[in-house]
């Protein structure tokens, strides 16, 4: 086949292209220049798609005696993925943009521009595991990304492949060392790509700009304190809510909800964090359909923990597909804007994934939940 390698410069997409390259296929490595003003340093491992990783990526590609392009996608990016994320933090949701650069950069513009040059796979570094178009866990669970690519479609997944995701990260540096990259020992990327400082509050005030509004006690109604905009706060967070006093009973207090358009955030106990079902939208079902009823599953609502049994349930509403997830126990610390990701556990051959949605609502009413799925991670 010939494939496309999309190559960051980190040591897990080289190695996905020397696999692909080992697989005998036609391989070519493309950088994707992402930021209308890359650095020409990366800040340790925050940050990413500067000069340095460009260089890096390259390098790793005359190694391996494969043509080498950088193909710039910055406006794609800062319009899809630095915009939206922007736009959700200013609704006072709490979006993930590695999903985001996933389902409408890597697997949409970059894919589309793949098949149009005749093109039939993409390589990435994902540490996820694809076989017969079904979507799987990592072998190494805890760099598993299977959550962030659970947007994909049936029809993105069956032109995609992750060599990587059969192996563990250590074996993968052992293996990028042996092969002579220089990249071997470079340092993971962390937080958000295109906050290299790392201070998202910062990075969002100075788009969105000053929003004062109220943080309010959950029970008593009381106003607390002021803020310049919920932008800063994400719900289940318990530092940086400016408020002096403790709670009356001296235990901690966490954002408990966020209503954008009067600019309140609430703050209550870690009891106000309960949820127990959760309504998403924007359904994405890896197979390409729907399952016919409801189905008992695992669900993921963060990149790495946030698990609990449910029971999902396809609905449609206004002419758009949702689910309807009731939760078997609670989960704390849901936002509207993550994903929620439903898999199938599988101990054999890595838990399915089975779909996923944007999260638009959710209920604390223990009765909105259920009580008799028994899913277990071992099932």
């Amino acid at each position: 086949m010939r494939v496309l390698a999309a190559m960051s410069g980190g040591v897990d997409s080289s190695v996905a292209a020397a696999r692909a390259v080992d697989a005998g296929h036609d391989v070519v490595g493309v950088h994707l220049a992402l930021s209308t003003a890359p650095g020409a340093l990366r800040t340790g491992s925050r940050g990413c798609c500067s000069r340095e990783d460009a260089s890096d990526a390259r390098r790793v590609a005359d190694v391996l005696g494969i043509p080498f392009y950088v193909w710039d996608f910055a406006d794609r990016f800062k319009d899809d993925v630095i915009d939206e994320f922007v736009d959700a933090y200013a609704a006072g949701q709490t979006p993930n943009p590695c999903l985001t650069c996933n389902e409408k950069i890597k697997f949409s513009a970059l894919a589309q521009k793949a098949v149009a040059l005749g093109f039939d796979a993409l390589a990435t570094g994902h540490y996820a595991r694809l076989a017969d178009g079904e979507l799987r866990r990592a072998v190494d669970e805890d760099k598993d990304q299977s959550y962030v690519l659970a947007v994909l479609s049936a029809d993105q997944l069956s032109r995609a492949m992750f060599p990587i995701g059969d192996t563990p990260k250590s074996e993968i540096r052992a293996e990028a060392a042996r092969r002579g990259l220089s990249v071997a020992e470079k340092p993971d990327s962390h937080d958000i790509c295109f906050i290299p400082t790392g201070d998202t509050r910062a990075f969002l005030g100075a788009r969105i700009g000053i929003r004062p509004g109220a943080v309010v006690d959950a029970d008593t109604g009381d106003r607390l304190a002021e803020h310049d905009g919920v932008h800063g706060f994400t719900i289940g967070q318990r530092k940086g809510l400016g408020i002096e006093a403790p709670a009356t009973d001296g235990r901690p207090r966490y954002v408990t909800d966020i209503d954008p358009e009067s600019g309140t955030v609430t703050v209550g106990s870690a009891a106000h964090l309960d949820v127990w079902s959760i309504t998403v939208h924007r359904a994405v079902w890896t197979s390409g359909q729907a399952p016919d009823g409801p189905v008992d599953v695992m669900v993921q609502v963060r990149a790495h923990g946030g698990l609990a049994p449910a029971r999902a349930t396809p609905i449609e509403r206004d002419g758009h597909p949702m689910i309807d997830i009731a939760l078997t126990e609670p989960l704390t610390g849901v936002a509207k804007g993550q994903a929620a990701v439903l898999y199938l556990p599988d101990a054999d051959r890595g838990d399915l994934v089975l779909g996923s949605g944007r999260i638009v609502a959710t209920d604390s009413d223990p009765a909105s939940g259920v009580h008799t799925v028994a899913v277990g991670r071992d099932a």
